[in-house]
């Protein structure tokens, strides 16, 4: 069936690119329609017909983002090893959000947190898109306990929580400190503490990770417990975040 009106004039990825940008800068809460109309180059009628309300243009919007900037998520569960899939997250993570070619951060951290009671349904969505690619993490610890990579006595739901924890406070860092704080360094001194045949240190040339690494940090961190390389059997598809 032919489609009836005018043919849309704008590209929806570009446009949504633009409400990421502006979402991930002040927050959901502190976005408003003309902000969302004047950074995607439309009018308020093409925006409620392409995507919806604001709220609708959120949850799009944190969508492409998962599927965009998040794509590392699924490198790093293809990884054969837990420890190689802990790394290959955290590594790409903090390249993510300390890239000088979009705003600090992230989007889902720095979204909405928090909000007025009129917008809990987004702080909700937010926290059940977080909750769900925790999951993904425990269901690949879950895999590695199986395949001997990992000690019976180990906690996949734990592993997994942990590597959130990291990941978002070093997001509210990089959001909230200057735009040289160590968070590359940070990292490095963290992995350090694994064999060094089994890490390969990150680049320290990228913007937002020129500091020295401080060993007073790295004693900060919580405890690692994912053992040394071993062969595993290949791994299943992963599952879909958003």
């Amino acid at each position: 069936m032919a489609e009836r009106g005018r043919p849309r004039g704008f590209d929806l990825d570009d446009a949504l690119d633009a409400a990421i940008d502006v979402f991930w800068r002040q927050g959901y809460e502190g976005t408003t329609l003309d902000d969302l109309t004047r950074s995607m180059g439309i009018n308020r009628p093409s925006l409620y017909a392409a995507f919806g309300n604001k709220e609708q243009t959120f949850k799009l919007a944190v969508g492409r983002y998962a599927r965009v900037d998040m794509a590392y998520v699924d490198e790093a569960l293809d990884q054969p090893t837990a420890r190689t899939v802990a790394e290959h997250y955290l590594q790409s993570n903090v390249l993510a959000i300390t890239d000088p070619a979009k705003p600090p951060g992230c989007l889902s951290i720095q979204g909405g947190l928090a909000g007025a009671t009129t917008d809990q349904r987004v702080v909700d969505f937010l926290a059940s898109s977080r909750a769900a690619g925790e999951a993904r993490f425990a269901g690949r610890f879950a895999r590695a306990i199986d395949e001997g990579d990992l000690g019976r006595d180990e906690d996949p739901v734990d592993l997994a929580k942990y590597l959130n924890t990291v990941s978002s406070g070093l997001a509210v860092q990089a959001a909230g400190e200057h735009p040289e704080s160590p968070c590359c360094a940070w990292l490095n001194g963290h992995f350090a503490r694994f064999p060094p045949e089994l890490v390969r240190p990150m680049p320290l040339s990228v913007s937002g990770c020129s500091a020295p690494a401080s060993r007073s940090a790295a004693r900060m961190s919580l405890r690692w417990r994912f053992r040394p390389q071993r062969r595993v059997r290949a791994l299943a598809p992963s599952v879909t975040l958003w």
